[in-house]
């Protein structure tokens, strides 16, 4: 039997020498570490509104949603089952024979438990008070499972990481998450033939925006301090045209969208752009941060 395989998880190696930093990950993983992250994201949220019923009643109202967050996060542990070039392992697990998960995999693995139960419990009336506690467990595993494999996955790209840079990153990483999963929820709802009475639009669309306003402050702190920190030009990172198109694909056109679609415009169509462009415009971000993380004082 071959000897376990997995990604380093601790500060430092049995001899007390420090872990070498990861390589950038290419676009395709850093696309696909997103789109996990949004998964989480789509299901906190949607459990979140199943705890406190206010999601609307119905059983394909709830499958639809707990299906595409299953995908989201299933893509990449499928790219990593492959051994794919560019994604040699889901949250520090590479997959092989006689590998065993690491332990922000196993926690990401247990998320499918309560959403499993979701989509079991299911039958129309959301009120059901089984399905109100699936919803509930399903929301706080997605939020540790966000939280542990967010400060892994940084530790990995940047282990001389300072403490205060390393607190902020979990907090950024659950309002990215809340705002592009409530996005790929909202067009799941938008794309369903639901009472608009018991969907409450322009009480969701509101919430919507105030996640956009809430991330963009969250991120500035990060970036800012990031900056500060970093190696690097000041000048390099904040005036790429990246950035840029970044903002405008996670900030302009969804909340434009969200805007439209409050005055009964293309419902489905403008989800959808929503939905899609945050998720790349994440990942540009993503792709920007790992440069700035790697460019940090200690690094090769």
């Amino acid at each position: 039997m071959k000897p376990r395989q997995h990604a380093q998880s601790q500060p430092a190696h049995a001899d007390g020498q420090r872990p070498e930093r990861a390589r950038p990950r290419p676009w395709p993983a850093t696309l696909l570490h997103v789109c996990g992250y949004d998964g989480f994201g789509l299901w906190m949220v949607l459990g979140l509104a199943l705890a406190i019923g206010v999601y609307p009643d119905g059983r394909g109202d709830v499958l639809v949603p707990v299906t595409l967050g299953g995908v989201l996060v299933a893509v990449g542990l499928l790219a990593a089952c492959v051994h794919s070039r560019w994604m040699p392992h889901w949250h520090g697990w590479v997959i092989a024979k006689g590998s065993w998960p690491t332990r922000d995999a196993l926690i990401a693995l247990a998320c499918a438990l309560p959403a499993l139960a979701v989509a079991g419990l299911a039958r129309g009336d959301n009120t059901f008070w089984a399905t109100r506690l699936s919803g509930a467990a399903m929301a706080l595993c997605s939020l540790c499972s966000l939280i542990v494999t967010t400060y892994a996955a940084a530790w990995r790209q940047a282990p001389d990481m300072d403490h205060q840079l390393a607190t902020q990153l979990p907090l950024s990483r659950v309002v990215s998450a809340t705002y592009g999963g409530g996005l790929w929820l909202w067009l799941c709802t938008a794309g369903q033939d639901t009472d608009e009475r018991s969907l409450h639009p322009v009480a969701w669309i509101t919430g919507l925006l105030v996640l956009a306003l809430l991330r963009g402050l969250v991120e500035n702190l990060r970036w800012q301090a990031a900056l500060q920190r970093s190696a690097m030009p000041p000048g390099r990172l904040e005036l790429q045209p990246k950035r840029y198109l970044a903002a405008v694909l996670v900030y302009a056109i969804p909340c434009s969208s969200l805007l439209l679609m409050s005055m009964d415009a293309a419902w489905l169509v403008l989800a959808s752009l929503a939905a899609v462009s945050c998720t790349l415009g994440m990942a540009i971000e993503l792709s920007l941060y790992d440069e700035a993380l790697a460019a940090l004082p200690g690094g090769p």
